[in-house]
């Protein structure tokens, strides 16, 4: 009979999981074991946690399917942590799938879903197909960022059974604003009833991490004449022509920032001082700078990127070179303490998901370094402060402040 290890954060937000709640933890927090836990008992079946308590098979069986990241279902992660739960033994069916396969899944009945992370904002494919599963099947979400408005709880709302479509919702609580050419949110209404409805909904699991976070930002310079050159002239410096696109002009910019001596130097001192780093980084040119210096520190390397996924070194020293779209979620890495940011990245989700991949409960490590390489160059400035409100960062806004 299972016997499974839970922290007691895990443990307490456990009995307070219903069908169709939201378990919010942060990256690292254990979400998925929780909802592997709550799955196990809503089938009538009980667990023995940390050794204690009565073991009981599932007397309700039912299959379990699991929608989650094209990454996280490739990297087997859902499967390893279902291992304590002997679900072949008991003869219960789990089925990881990605997001974009979930309208495979509308015409499942009476089964258990679990939703990893919130992807049914709005009103679009993936919002209509999960309406249509939560109808027919138990499920429950699992997410580190449930909601920023109101209106990204519209599908979760009806899903529970508060609201009979969309519309209803917005009658009962969006105003929009008068004379507008497209419809724009004026204010909500009623809003108590919404606190309650959400509160309802959310299970919400803090928990005091084990390791110290150890956030340092590392200043470098910076090209400043070349910088202006490709800024005020909107100049291609690399190929010797002109530039009009936002994203290429912010491309550019960046390259003469990031490939700069200085930022060059800083890596390669932070590599040397560091036995085993994560880098993550965001360009290919990048790459190509970070091997060099790997190479010249005699260091084992292992990449991550969108066209090679090799293991992390089984060496005592190492680096490890993660693209931040290809490898900022879905593994975890308690083999070392250290992660260098070479570079910023647009997202502040991915920049979050990124620092979890070595900051996980089951880390040997007291303290965590995160060492983020930044200039004083205006886009490097803005990249920083966009994270620090936790919002992404908006190349076309950036190019109309000339």
């Amino acid at each position: 009979m299972p016997d499974v290890s839970l922290y007691p954060h895990q443990v307490e937000a456990l009995a307070k999981l219903h069908n169709g709640s939201i378990l919010v933890g942060g990256v690292g927090s254990g979400k998925s074991r929780v909802g592997l836990a709550y799955f196990w008992r809503s089938c009538g079946g009980e667990i023995k946690v940390n050794g204690k308590g009565v073991s009981k098979a599932p007397t309700n069986k039912r299959d379990l399917v699991i929608i989650t990241t094209a990454k996280k279902r490739d990297s087997k992660e859902w499967e390893e942590e279902a291992e304590p739960f002997e679900f072949k033994k008991y003869k219960i069916n789990m089925v990881v799938t990605s997001w974009n396969q979930i309208q495979k899944e509308i015409n499942t009945y009476n089964n258990f879903f679990i939703f990893d992370e919130q992807r049914v904002c709005g009103n679009g494919r993936w919002s209509k197909s999960f309406l249509k599963i939560a109808k027919k099947n138990r499920w429950i979400m699992l997410s580190a960022t449930p909601g920023d408005t109101w209106t990204d709880y519209i599908p979760v709302f009806i899903a529970n059974g508060f609201y009979r479509n969309r519309t209803d919702f917005i009658q009962q609580h969006v105003i929009y604003k008068p004379y507008m050419k497209y419809p724009v949110i004026d204010h909500y209404i009623n809003g108590g009833i919404m606190i309650k409805q959400r509160n309802y909904i959310l299970t919400v699991m803090p928990f005091k991490k084990k390791a110290e976070h150890v956030d340092q930002t590392v200043k470098v310079g910076y090209d400043v004449v070349t910088y202006k050159r490709v800024w005020h002239d909107r100049w291609d410096v690399y190929d010797n022509c002109p530039v009009d696109e936002p994203g290429k002009l912010c491309y550019l910019l960046r390259k003469v920032v990031n490939s700069d001596q200085q930022r060059i130097a800083a890596a390669y001192k932070l590599i040397k001082d560091n036995a085993r780093v994560i880098i993550f980084y965001n360009y290919t040119y990048e790459l190509n700078l970070l091997r060099e210096i790997a190479t010249e520190l005699k260091r084992s390397l292992g990449e991550w990127n969108g066209e090679v996924h090799s293991e992390i070194p089984n060496k005592n020293s190492w680096v490890y070179l993660c693209q931040y779209s290809a490898a900022c979620e879905g593994w975890n890495c308690i083999e070392t303490n250290c992660i260098l940011f070479y570079s910023q990245s647009y997202s502040y989700k991915q920049t979050v998901q990124a620092a979890g991949r070595i900051d996980r409960l089951n880390t040997p490590y007291d303290q965590l370094y995160f060492y983020t390489l930044k200039s004083n160059a205006p886009i490097d400035i803005e990249i920083g402060r966009a994270l620090q409100r936790k919002e992404n960062f908006n190349e076309s806004a950036f190019v109309g402040k000339k």
